[in-house]
């Protein structure tokens, strides 16, 4: 959903900063409490993996201060994904819809296609988890999904500065100094972590294509991985 309507957003402006799309100030309001659920998802993962695995006591008979170490676990098996939904919910949702006025519709929409990568991050998961790893179904996700993750998620950044360029006249090495520093910032912060998940799906890949099973996703969302 989010990356057909990035499609739908991006393909519509022809000028990056000024036009602008209806859906790109209708879609976020609608997308923020899906990643407050994704963490309470999460979590609720976390504690079921920790009753299977008998690190847990069942659901209704946990001992007073339970509650409080296995949140403490959660967040430091997933800490990264935690502040990533964090800063989408509090940080992206209030640019998104506040400060930009109106402004750059194209790059939200072209943000938004970045979930193109998801569906096959999930798919890897569940393959796993029913014992498929060693199948070709599970090495062609991992080939699309390394393949989706590198342009929708990686090169996207690239290719924004890029448009950015073509629009005002200047070549892409002269994006960053062209603009504020604060914009190069949060650009680098959006990057970082696809950078570091690219990096594991690479590893998993790697280990998929040698034969040696589990691969096939980067971090560890319950609904939404990275």
């Amino acid at each position: 959903m989010a990356s057909t309507a990035g499609y739908l957003i991006s393909s519509s402006c022809r000028h990056v900063i000024d036009d602008t799309h209806w859906l790109a100030s209708a879609y976020p309001p609608f997308a923020v409490p899906y990643f407050v659920y994704d963490v309470y998802a999460m979590y609720l993962c976390h504690l079921q993996r920790a009753q299977v695995k008998g690190h847990a006591p069942p659901a209704g008979h946990a001992p007073p201060g339970h509650a409080r170490a296995a949140a403490a676990a959660f967040l430091r098996r997933d800490l990264l994904m935690v502040l990533h939904h964090l800063a989408m919910v509090l940080v992206c949702f209030p640019v998104a819809t506040l400060w930009r006025q109106g402004k750059g519709d194209f790059f939200l929409g072209c943000l938004l296609m970045a979930e193109l990568s998801t569906p096959f991050v999930c798919l890897g998961k569940v393959l796993i988890l029913l014992r498929l790893q060693h199948t070709a179904l599970h090495k062609l996700n991992g080939a699309a999904l390394l393949v989706t993750f590198l342009l929708c998620r990686v090169l996207l950044f690239p290719y924004l500065y890029w448009a950015y360029g073509r629009q005002r006249g200047l070549p892409l090495l002269g994006v960053p100094g062209a603009l504020p520093p604060l914009h190069n910032a949060a650009a680098a912060a959006l990057l970082a972590p696809q950078l570091y998940w690219f990096g594991l799906i690479c590893r998993g890949a790697w280990r998929t294509f040698r034969g040696g099973g589990g691969a096939g996703g980067g971090g560890g969302g319950a609904a939404k991985p990275p």
